[in-house]
């Protein structure tokens, strides 16, 4: 299965330009902790970076940078690691450790964003899978014991 079975498909996006006091308003109604930050001037939504809560704290107010001049493309993260869609998921979980990083946006085979997929997600989709698991188990164990008797 491919990762974008997994991703969440509402990103919430922003444009290098923009202020940072305005991307942190969007994280702060969307409730997210980050914003992809897009080019869409080719008619096709593709990601060059991203600005997560934590740049805002560590780059922006840690430096007592001038905030209200600053925009998302001076404190986004450039260097940015995407997924496409049909990539597996223990692949991608490998690559965002590999790059220590806990968002990757998730791109279509022409790089237009399609989705996000967190850390979280993952943890969330293998500890139900785990949990499914250790269900078989108990069931397992039931029955053998139901039998024995």
């Amino acid at each position: 299965m491919g990762i974008g079975e997994f991703c969440n498909r509402e990103v919430i996006v922003a444009h290098r330009g923009e202020g940072v006091y305005e991307v942190a308003r969007i994280m702060r109604e969307y409730h997210v902790g980050d914003v992809v930050i897009v080019d869409d001037s080719t008619g096709v939504r593709r990601p060059i970076g991203i600005l997560t809560d934590r740049d805002l704290v560590v780059e922006v107010l840690g430096q007592e940078a001038p905030a209200a001049e600053l925009t998302a493309g001076d404190v986004m993260t450039v260097e940015l690691l995407t997924a496409r869609e049909s990539d597996g998921l223990w692949e991608t979980l490998q690559r965002m450790k590999a790059r220590g990083v806990r968002r990757v946006p998730v791109v279509d085979d022409v790089g237009a964003l399609v989705g996000i997929v967190s850390a979280d997600d993952l943890f969330e989709l293998l500890a139900e899978e785990m949990n499914d698991l250790v269900r078989v188990i108990r069931r397992e164990i039931s029955r053998e014991r139901e039998t024995r008797r």
